[in-house]
């Protein structure tokens, strides 16, 4: 049977090379990575949750066999509506992501609101206090290098609904991360209600920074 390759997807305000580390740890599978138009270092540039999906879906589509997605954070969901026609793809692990049904976007467990430590401007927002939120049990240097990488984020990727889910037809798995400040365990435990099967770890927002060779032995398992 023909190992699946993996397919990363990054969340919001990030970009492929935040992954760099986990990517090295696996470096016996076949991985790809992909770039959502919805960050960027040019805000008059940003695409939306739609540009996204048809990126991960067409990304999916060009690999040659089975394929295991890995999607982070705000990555779940243009992962959710681009993958539910998908004829290649086995399986979905959400990592602190959000696994929601037709009809939410991001905002909607939220009452619609922005989260409290994020600001917007005109077309964008920003996360305004990265350290703390995104990478709060990453050394100093890993996370200070990180937040240099982060660009902005498109406000429409955050208030667009899905039409469609993936994980409807697509087997699921849930990665609560049990020490996030981006999304609160709580509400991961609630998303991770939709997956098949939900796993823990004892990480902040970020593992792929903390704790890359074990986010990567825990992968692994899903492609052999």
């Amino acid at each position: 049977m023909m190992r699946p390759s993996l397919l990363v997807v990054h969340g919001a305000w990030h970009r492929p090379e935040h992954f760099d580390a986990l990517v090295a740890q696996l470096s016996e599978f076949d991985v790809h990575t992909v770039a959502l138009t919805s960050s960027g270092v040019d805000p008059a540039k940003l695409g939306d949750m739609y540009t996204d999906s048809a990126v991960i879906a067409a990304a999916a589509a060009a690999i040659d066999g089975p394929v295991v997605v890995l999607a982070h954070s705000y990555g779940g969901i243009p992962t959710t509506q681009g993958l539910r026609y998908a004829t290649n793809v086995r399986r979905i692990l959400y990592l602190a992501s959000f696994q929601l049904q037709p009809g939410q976007s991001l905002l909607s467990p939220n009452d619609g609101a922005l989260m409290p430590w994020v600001t917007r401007q005109d077309n964008h927002v920003r996360a305004d206090t990265p350290l703390h939120t995104f990478y709060n049990d990453v050394d100093d240097l890993t996370a200070r290098r990180a937040m240099a990488r982060l660009g902005y984020q498109s406000y429409a990727s955050m208030n667009q609904q899905l039409t469609v889910a993936a994980w409807h037809v697509i087997p699921s798995t849930y990665i609560v991360c049990e020490a996030d400040n981006a999304i609160p365990p709580a509400r991961q435990e609630l998303f991770a209600r939709n997956a098949g099967t939900v796993v823990r770890m004892p990480t902040s927002h970020s593992p792929f920074l903390s704790r890359p060779t074990e986010l990567a032995a825990l992968v692994a398992g899903y492609l052999t």
